[in-house]
């Protein structure tokens, strides 16, 4: 026979209302009322009924994390991320593909599984700063990432151009002096390719060197395999490289397989930086140096946010929280030893803007 709340209160000597309260987290309990009702749950096994809890307060304890695609190691480890800062505050994550595909990233939007999960976390990539209207929704929402800004949700983002201008900088401040790009979308004006592309042209102006259009090589997604093809054609078209900047880390292990393939030896012919600073850098051959974005922040403030918002906290502004990057030099650089981290640059982060003049209506 199942075990209800009647059973514990009975067991406890208390009312069903102050078991409830118990097992809901009511905090203005008599530590030894809170003990007894503790003692009788372990004892008969009482079991919280959860979906009639969450029908009463229309909650969940549940949240999505939309993301283009988790076979990119930047998605896969933020998922990671996100999933652990949700946990510590009891929820549940469920992971949603969006495939980089513009009419499934505005199904998300459009609030029809909206009863599954509390809120959302999304990183858009096919929408753009066209859509800003589309993101007005009626659930708690906060988006991540570069494609949108001024959206009337949450934001949180990293600094791009500060963190490529570092990279480059690192890079010249090596001796290297014909830097090229791999990744750069052709026209885009916002995005991370944008971004960081700005970033690279002016960590260049900042160490005096020339923008020369022939080092910077295109990618379309950026994978493994488009960083290896972009590379190849920048080596095929003969142009002098000694250094290259990769704008993700999957493309940076592209690169440095083309590379490898080429017998051109990394770092002694050619420098190579990526940008996530995920695991896989650190057991490539050489380990690869790389921009750690703060993706731990990301997550922990994204959730935070979330969290905020689903607890009623409709009526603040919308805030845009910036996280703080670092560059992390390893052998492909040329500045560390082997097995070694060396920290070359900090870019200070956690500055937290208000972005949004009125009051939240989400």
């Amino acid at each position: 026979m199942r075990v209800t709340m009647h059973d514990v209160a009975q067991r406890a000597g208390v009312s069903i209302k102050t078991v409830s309260n118990v097992v809901n987290g009511y905090p203005h309990i008599r530590p030894e009322t809170r003990l007894r009702v503790e003692e009788a749950i372990d004892h008969l096994g009482y079991r919280l009924n959860t979906t009639a809890r969450n029908l009463r307060t229309q909650r969940t304890d549940m949240i999505t994390l939309a993301v283009p695609e988790l076979k990119l190691p930047y998605f896969a480890e933020l998922a990671d991320s996100v999933i652990r800062s949700a946990e510590e505050q009891g929820l549940t994550v469920l992971i949603e593909q969006t495939g980089s595909v513009r009419e499934r990233e505005i199904e998300l939007l459009d609030g029809r599984r909206r009863h599954l999960t509390d809120g959302v976390i999304f990183s858009p990539l096919a929408l753009g700063q066209d859509d800003v209207g589309l993101f007005e929704v009626d659930f708690p929402l906060v988006v991540l990432g570069e494609r949108v800004f001024d959206a009337p949700a949450d934001h949180v983002t990293m600094n791009n151009v500060a963190a490529a201008r570092a990279a480059t900088l690192h890079l010249a401040s090596l001796g290297r002096r014909r830097i090229a790009v791999v990744g750069a979308h052709e026209g885009e004006l916002v995005g991370s390719a944008a971004l960081r592309t700005e970033g690279y042209r002016q960590g260049l102006k900042a160490a005096g060197l020339p923008y020369d259009p022939a080092l910077v090589s295109e990618a379309g997604l950026w994978h493994r395999s488009t960083g290896s093809e972009s590379m190849g054609r920048l080596l095929d078209s003969g142009v002098e490289i000694d250094a290259v900047f990769a704008l993700n880390d999957a493309m940076a292990l592209g690169a440095l397989h083309a590379l490898h393939a080429r017998r051109i030896d990394v770092p002694g012919d050619v420098a190579l930086i990526g940008f996530d600073d995920v695991d896989d850098v650190r057991y490539s051959v050489p380990t690869l140096s790389s921009v750690d974005p703060g993706r731990e922040q990301i997550a922990r403030t994204a959730v935070d946010l979330l969290v905020e918002r689903i607890a009623g906290g409709s009526g603040r502004p919308y805030r845009r929280v910036v996280t703080g990057s670092r560059v992390v030099g390893r052998e492909s650089t040329g500045d560390a030893a082997e097995g070694a981290e060396t920290v070359v640059a900090v870019q200070p982060g956690g500055n937290e803007e208000i972005v949004s003049p009125v009051s939240a209506t989400a």
